[in-house]
């Protein structure tokens, strides 16, 4: 994958302003101009806000009542509030260093990497984590897709409809993604993640909504359900992995300010910033109140989907299913959109393909099929985000743009910013060592009963 601001920028940021020499010969200019990041420059600071809303608040929302059962009422919601407090300081050290080189943007969290660590140690370090977090979160919602579907279809059947396996649900969600992910770049999904912005802060409402409207469950408790010691802590590992899973945007927050217009006079972290700001105090109003009251209605016996634990009313729980659904659709284009810009560059940059229509009709489509079968084989939907969550997530949302501001503003020791990103970063290590090991459990415990492609 090569660095193209090595060559100079893209033409539109000449227009946006910068002055310097493009070295760049007219072929590696249409490349640029065609592939999904680089393409299009002329972003509002809405958008921002509302793809990092849609990148940010995923399905695991839902899952965060089931996560605070397992963390218990004092660690739970300490451990909310200081990754919402750390997430969005790191996610304001990205935003600063898109443009930390005079007439020169980092457009993908890699290119940020390279500089700090090197040529090939920044990819090593940044593109398989990248991957894994991106590739991950599409696998994990197109079983949250098709989970939707199957609940808004037996909610609205009733008793009167046949069972139909989750597998023909996924696969009637992934037959979106197949139309949708010919999209060329992030700007042109900017009305499905519009939608589906819309669509979080719909379902999460009527979510809480619900469950306070429920009531607190007779006989409810709020002590660990595990029976044994070794399996309340395996919890409570896994857990932390959905909590950091629920913090995740950081892995596509520079290709969004990529599509921003930026100036000497008006860098485009400005725009950038206030629609992250925007983005955060919706992902409060999303996080809090679901997670907080979901716990509190249900206490240790919620699901690890609150809307799966709601049955009624019948008509409210089968339209937060279908505003889930929706969400997730663009969720799942929002992160795609980078993964996509990854094969592609590698496909005509090193691979010498010609861009073109067909090029990317068979990358995609093939990308999509691949997500969709691994969702159908391993639809365990927790154990995942668990997993996941600690393995990749950890990094590059918790401690990595930690490291990189140390290397590259090398603060004075013992300084403000010097002790904050050090916190950070052990925070982030002990994240990312434990919750892996709690998700591979329980991944391990479901497995034992779950048949494939059933």
């Amino acid at each position: 994958m090569v660095n193209d601001n090595d060559n100079g920028i893209a033409t539109h940021d000449q227009q946006n302003g910068y002055n310097q020499v493009d070295n760049r010969t007219e072929n590696e200019k249409a490349i640029d101009a065609w592939l999904p990041i680089t393409s299009s420059r002329n972003a509002k600071w809405w958008y921002s806000a509302f793809h990092n809303v849609t990148a940010m608040v995923g399905a695991g929302v839902l899952s965060l009542p089931y996560a605070l059962s397992e963390l218990g009422w004092g660690p739970g919601v300490a451990v909310l509030v200081i990754s919402w407090v750390v997430t969005l300081y790191t996610l304001w050290q990205m935003v600063e260093m898109h443009e930390m080189v005079p007439g020169k943007r980092f457009d993908r969290y890699h290119e940020l990497g390279q500089h700090a660590f090197g040529e090939k140690l920044g990819l090593y370090i940044v593109v398989p984590q990248q991957l894994i977090v991106e590739v991950g979160v599409n696998i994990v919602y197109m079983v949250t897709g098709g989970k939707s579907l199957q609940k808004f279809h037996d909610v609205v059947c009733g008793d009167s409809c046949k069972h139909i396996k989750l597998t023909y649900f996924i696969m009637i969600f992934a037959s979106a993604h197949f139309v949708l992910s010919h999209l060329p770049n992030l700007n042109s999904i900017s009305g499905v993640s519009l939608a589906a912005a819309v669509m979080s802060l719909s379902y999460s409402t009527i979510a809480w909504t619900a469950a306070l409207n429920k009531g607190v469950q007779k006989n409810v408790q709020y002590g660990y359900k595990a029976k044994s010691t070794v399996g309340t802590v395996f919890n409570f590992f896994s857990a932390l992995g959905d909590v950091a899973f629920a913090y995740a945007g950081h892995n596509v927050v520079l290709e969004i300010q990529a599509t921003i217009p930026s100036t000497p006079e008006k860098p485009s972290k400005g725009p950038m910033w206030k629609g992250v700001v925007v983005a955060y105090i919706v992902v409060a109003i999303c996080y809090f109140p679901v997670a907080l009251v979901g716990y509190y209605v249900y206490g240790n016996g919620v699901s690890d989907n609150l809307l799966i634990s709601l049955n009624k009313p019948a008509w409210l729980i089968a339209m937060a299913n279908l505003f889930v659904v929706v969400h997730v659709i663009g969720s799942y284009q929002v992160y795609a959109m980078p993964v996509f810009d990854m094969i592609e560059t590698v496909l005509v940059k090193k691979l010498n393909f010609t861009p073109s229509f067909t090029l990317r009709f068979i990358t995609r489509n093939t990308y999509v099929a691949l997500t969709m079968f691994i969702a159908i084989c391993f639809p365990f939907f927790s154990g995942l985000l668990g997993f996941f969550g600690g393995f990749a997530f950890a990094p590059t949302t918790y401690f990595l743009p930690c490291i990189m501001w140390l290397s590259l503003y090398k603060p004075k020791k013992w300084s403000l910013s010097w002790i904050t990103n050090w916190i950070c970063i052990a925070l982030g290590v002990s994240l990312m060592i434990l919750s892996p090991i709690g998700g591979l459990r329980s991944i391990i415990v479901q497995a034992k009963t779950y048949k494939f492609f059933s």
